[in-house]
């Protein structure tokens, strides 16, 4: 699990950064495009596939990201009256919202899945093992890049996969703990043990004034 965790966070955070990588570039690109001095350069650089680019970036981060948001409890719920309900009434409750859920995901990732195999992945694999194609055709292209659309549309069975499996960890965990991933929004990672060292070094400093302050008296 511990892999997958990682695998999910280093791509969210990959897809964002890559993504502003290439708003940026194409920002600076139009307006440095206006002076006169750099335009015989730049004008040869095509970046119309920029745009383009980043918005599939930012599907497929968004798609991940629902599935980081199951298991780490940052997607909005209203539970005001689940939680007025008895324990056990309650537990049943949350167990078939997540339940419900993970089916959700899993018709969406079912239904994705025949729609990127119908729309060129078919095709694409029969090309790739070297056998007839059949009834499957190529499937069309983005209109930028000129991608096989399947490889954009791809992100609606995988997330959408990897967002049952969280629905279901997190439904075994609640089942045998009791317990929901909880996220507090005003925690920002590494704060805390940044405090916890500033206040190492005001006690130490505290410590060294004091030492220093007897060592005075005595003289």
């Amino acid at each position: 699990m511990k892999f997958i965790d990682r695998l999910e966070e280093w791509l969210i955070s990959f897809l964002i950064a890559l993504a502003t990588l290439i708003t940026c570039a194409a920002v600076f690109h139009r307006y440095l495009s206006g002076i006169a001095l750099l335009q015989p350069m730049l004008l040869n650089i095509n970046m119309a596939w920029a745009q383009e680019l980043t918005i599939y970036l930012f599907v497929w981060m968004a798609k991940i990201g629902a599935a980081y948001g199951v298991r780490t409890g940052i997607h909005v719920g209203v539970d005001v009256l689940i939680n007025q309900l008895a324990t056990p009434v309650r537990n049943r409750f949350v167990l078939f919202g997540l339940l419900s859920g993970a089916l959700f995901t899993a018709i969406i990732a079912s239904l994705g899945a025949y729609f990127v195999w119908e729309n060129g992945l078919a095709y694409s694999f029969y090309q790739l093992i070297g056998h007839d194609s059949g009834v499957y055709y190529e499937g069309p292209v983005t209109p930028d890049l000129e991608w096989p659309t399947w490889i954009v549309y791809s992100a609606i069975p995988l997330a959408s996969l990897l967002m049952c499996f969280r629905f279901l960890q997190v439904a075994w965990v609640f089942s045998k703990t009791g317990e929901l991933p909880e996220h507090d929004h005003g925690h920002v990672d590494g704060v805390d043990e940044q405090i916890a060292i500033g206040e190492a070094f005001e006690v130490a400093e505290e410590i060294e004034h004091g030492a220093a302050g007897k060592t005075g008296g005595r003289k």
